[in-house]
């Protein structure tokens, strides 16, 4: 057994690198997994409200980003598979969500193959960057089972029922310029460019304006259950919201003077 830690944390001036440490597992989402990714999850939470945290990178150890789930650990419950699914999924679910609601822009970099739970945890993030070799595989219905980590739920937000239905029905793995075409990447790059490109983006993200990309990620992820009615209203308030912050008075500031803005990061 590994005695590395299966989620590493790094701060770099408020952005915050979360790595996938067990490349000899594939990063499978197994209950070691899940337990030390929602304990990185509740830091982060709390960098969020003290304002520490002003940017996520997602990435993993190895040549996989994620596998999804434990197989192995799916035969060891035998006869009580349901029931393990039933004790194992709710943690995993609500880091997720944990994670999904976190207000400052969060980057995945895929550096590798991915299947199963980790289509969910990869496709949270706001902007998806992945190498060449990050094919992906739904798998599930090739077991019998069906999705869960919010795969469905990201996999249809992003590329339609359609192309949603194709990938978890199918046990073939997806290429990346496939992936690209779908909307589920916003860029595929050479592994070894993968790394650099995420980090410069996810650097810039966390020097920006925080408030302004909190109101921007409430806009756009409710954009789906909202009429043009509520959701320029809200539009409306989430301007003013912003227009009352400091860094909205030294970005105007900045622009005028043609220097680049030095935004404090304070929620609006």
């Amino acid at each position: 057994m590994s005695s590395s830690p299966p989620i590493l944390l790094a701060w770099q001036d408020g952005l915050a690198i979360v790595t996938l440490n067990r490349p000899e597992r594939a990063n499978v989402l197994d209950d070691a997994c899940a337990q030390a990714l929602a304990e990185v999850t509740h830091t982060l939470l709390e960098g969020a409200r003290s304002g520490r945290l002003r940017a996520v990178l997602l990435t993993a150890a190895g040549p996989v980003f994620c596998a999804g789930g434990d197989i192995q650990g799916f035969v060891r419950a035998g006869s009580d598979l349901a029931g393990a699914l039933d004790r194992g999924i709710p943690p995993l679910h609500a880091l997720i969500q944990a994670l999904a609601s976190l207000p400052v822009p969060v980057v995945s970099a895929l550096n590798g193959p991915l299947g199963g739970g980790g289509i969910g945890l990869a496709l949270l993030a706001d902007i998806v960057l992945a190498a060449d070799t990050a094919k992906l595989r739904g798998g599930y219905a090739s077991i019998g089972l069906s999705p869960d980590v919010g795969a469905s739920w990201a996999l249809t937000r992003l590329a339609g029922p359609m192309r949603a239905k194709q990938i978890l029905f199918s046990a073939r793995a997806f290429s990346a310029q496939e992936c690209l075409a779908f909307g589920l990447y916003a860029q595929v790059l050479p592994p070894d460019e993968l790394m650099p490109a995420a980090l410069a983006l996810a650097t810039e993200l966390a020097q920006g304006a925080t408030g302004s990309f909190a109101q921007i990620k409430s806009l756009v992820d409710g954009v789906a259950g909202r009429s043009l009615e509520e959701h320029l209203a809200l539009e409306h308030q989430g301007m003013v919201r912003c227009g009352a912050s400091a860094d909205a008075a030294e970005g105007v500031r900045a622009f005028l003077a043609k220097r680049a803005p030095q935004f404090k990061g304070h929620a609006a």
